[in-house]
């Protein structure tokens, strides 16, 4: 794999070491909470992701004598941020996966299984493999489904190879990802960039991946020899007015195509033709390399539940049916929800874990005490909106697509080389000491 770096140069350095020390600051452990609630109560906790294992640090940190449990089956642990960087070449994929038990919190029960049922009327959670575990309170947190079979003669295992990649598909897909951008690189052709017509974890991701074939196809001598098209379901290509502007600029400055109202629908991988869904009926468009983003929805457990949003426009996935504000089930008051699963406006990033989480596991145990939740999340969402291999835009807005900059002297719509180191140096330490609870 190749590694691509840059040489800093003294005002980079010392932005480095002022971004170093943020990160030990932010990963330094937090005191012990002066007053944790006593209480006997038994929580269940769903998922074991990002959201599932913060929201058990925390809850830990909150609740003085809880008797809590997660339930998840995973063995190893995604550091998804990363996936993007494996994608690029920057990374390995072996800097993203991490052994799942490193980071169960102490004083917990970890039970190695996944959901098979939930029913929030006798207040159970039935796993795959048959055990019943009854809960005073829930936590729903099992992330979402990445939902590859609503794109017909598409075969996840087939990525990285046939012209085929997939950043979300996981570590070995993104590298395979990376592999066939190389090949278009060498070959030249058409790169196709999809987008989904369901919400989706990390809005920006697809975005990223375009500008990152655009700059590896520049950095191998290959960009005069392809063609890089954008195809968006919607009439945009992100949900946030400013940046999608932003982005639309700087891709008609390196002649990035974009088409709307064009849904991925079936894939040819022998005749490399992808077809999409567009108001004058379906259309055929040859590809040497198609990133493929698919739809996305809340798992089954969920979906299939009465937990699920009942009507509108969320409906359709499945997710879970909480308040936007307080993150509480609107109709099973002792159900809460964190991470990608939920059914809200906006947020599905791993920022969006860390503000959220910690309002739901706040307001969590505001309830257990006999109090109503008082904390209200505001929709926080951080994307470091790749550009180029050693650039970014840190992008951060809320549930109004309002931006809502957290770090001084940094424009959330202006490419710079701190927003990248932020990116590939700063933010997996920051997230890691979300899953201990500290952040």
């Amino acid at each position: 794999m190749t590694i691509h770096r840059e040489v800093s140069d003294p005002q980079r350095r010392r932005l480095m070491q002022a971004a170093l020390a943020a990160a030990m600051a932010a990963a330094a452990p937090r005191p012990a909470q002066a007053r944790a609630v006593r209480t006997s109560a038994r929580i269940v906790i769903v998922g074991g992701g990002a959201a599932g294992i913060s929201m058990a640090a925390r809850l830990r940190a909150l609740l003085d004598g809880a008797r809590i449990t997660l339930l998840d089956g995973a063995r190893q642990h995604i550091y998804q941020p990363g996936l993007t960087l494996v994608a690029a070449g920057t990374w390995a994929p072996a800097q993203v996966i991490e052994e799942q038990s490193r980071w169960m919190p102490r004083g917990i029960e970890w039970l190695q299984d996944h959901a098979a049922e939930i029913d929030p009327v006798a207040k159970a959670v039935i796993t795959a493999g048959g055990k019943r575990l009854p809960y005073d309170f829930l936590v729903v947190a099992p992330g979402l489904e990445l939902a590859f079979d609503q794109i017909a003669g598409f075969d996840p295992e087939r990525i990285g190879s046939d012209g085929l990649g997939c950043v979300y598909a996981g570590p070995e897909a993104a590298l395979g990802t990376y592999r066939m951008i190389m090949a278009l690189a060498e070959k030249g052709g058409d790169a196709l960039m999809t987008l989904p017509h369901t919400p989706l974890k990390c809005a920006g991701a697809p975005l990223k991946l375009t500008f990152i074939t655009d700059d590896l196809l520049r950095r191998h001598g290959g960009r005069g020899r392809a063609r890089v098209h954008f195809l968006s379901p919607l009439s945009s290509v992100f949900g946030v007015p400013s940046v999608n502007s932003r982005v639309l600029e700087l891709w008609k400055q390196r002649d990035i195509g974009v088409s709307y109202g064009a849904r991925l629908k079936a894939v040819d991988p022998g005749r490399r033709v992808a077809t999409f869904a567009t108001n004058d009926g379906d259309v055929e468009q040859g590809y040497d390399f198609l990133h493929v983003v698919p739809p996305m929805r809340a798992p089954a457990v969920v979906r299939q539940s009465a937990l699920a949003v009942r009507s509108g426009p969320l409906a359709d996935g499945g997710w879970l049916d909480v308040d936007k504000d307080s993150l509480r089930h609107r109709r099973y008051p002792d159900i809460f929800g964190c991470g990608d699963i939920n059914g809200t406006p906006r947020g599905k990033t791993a920022a969006t874990v860390k503000k959220g989480g910690l309002v739901a596991a706040a307001n969590l145990a505001a309830v257990i005490a006999g109090r109503e939740p008082a904390l209200k999340f505001d929709g926080y969402t951080s994307c470091p909106m790749v550009t180029a291999i050693g650039r970014a835009m840190l992008i951060e807005f809320d549930y109004e697509g309002r931006l809502t900059p957290t770090l001084p002297g940094v424009e959330p719509l202006t490419e710079s080389w701190f927003a990248w180191f932020l990116e590939e140096r700063m933010l997996k330490p920051a997230y890691f000491a979300m899953l201990k609870g500290w952040t």
